[in-house]
């Protein structure tokens, strides 16, 4: 008799009403998703804290720099030392990049024009020895219109600080995402009136790099005259046959 009472245990019917071990299995089907949010909610939170600090120490640099006391090179050096020390105390591993922009008003800076250039191939990329106007005299064309450094005085600068660190947990790794964590933060101050400001010279056509290259683009001879547009623009720039024509105009001919 018991063997038969044990037997109808485990009858089918008797084990759609048997709850034995439910509260297992839930946690085991629960367990996993609860583990991902988690992980997701610690990754996320320590990014806004370390983006939040970073933004602090950007801010306070920013004002350190702005004095005429920290346009020094050798104060500009000490206060980058500064930020990537107070960095490394958030990621230890991390890797800082330090920029520092500057343009002559704040509007510059908000608008942060390209400097013009003919755009001969439309690939909306100064290349291909394509003419620009150097409006800032510094020889190269600048995408945004700036000048690198921190200037000088009532000059407008654009302090960022990029900072790169491997991911504290591995989420992003489960779903195929980065395993780079990238911040970056920055701060636009006006350098203090310590002196008069400085102004640029009259705009100058100059010709961009023949190729762009990562990071910074090199750049190339100053042509003796910039090619012009419309009829009879296909000539040589330099005098050596057919090296310094557009290519466009070979089949113009």
């Amino acid at each position: 008799m018991k063997r038969r009472s044990s037997l109808r245990r485990f009858a089918p019917a008797a084990l759609r009403r048997d709850e034995t071990g439910v509260t297992i299995v839930e946690f085991a089907l629960v367990a996993p998703v609860l583990g991902l949010v988690l992980l997701a909610t610690f990754d996320f939170g320590h990014t806004l804290y370390t983006r939040a600090v970073l933004q602090g120490i950007v801010q306070k640099t920013g004002r350190d720099s702005a004095l005429e006391s920290g346009s020094t090179a050798d104060a500009i050096s000490a206060l980058d030392e500064k930020v990537r020390r107070q960095a490394k105390a958030l990621a230890n591993n991390s890797e800082i990049t330090i920029t520092r922009r500057y343009y002559r008003t704040f509007s510059d800076a908000a608008a942060a024009r390209a400097e013009p250039w003919t755009d001969t191939n439309n690939n909306r990329v100064c290349d291909g020895s394509e003419p620009f106007e150097d409006l800032n005299g510094n020889n190269v064309w600048d995408r945004d219109g700036a000048n690198e450094g921190q200037g000088g005085a009532k000059d407008a600068t654009l302090y960022t600080v990029t900072m790169r660190y491997p991911r504290m947990f591995p989420l992003y790794n489960m779903i195929g995402g980065s395993r780079t964590t990238k911040i970056t933060a920055a701060t636009i101050l006006r350098n203090q009136p310590y002196g008069d400001q400085g102004s640029y010279a009259a705009p100058v056509v100059r010709n961009c790099p023949v190729e762009v290259t990562a990071p910074t683009p090199t750049p190339t001879p100053t042509p003796t005259s910039p090619p012009s547009n419309g009829p009879g623009r296909c000539h040589d720039n330099n005098g050596s046959g057919n090296n310094g024509r557009d290519p466009e105009c070979d089949d113009d001919d």
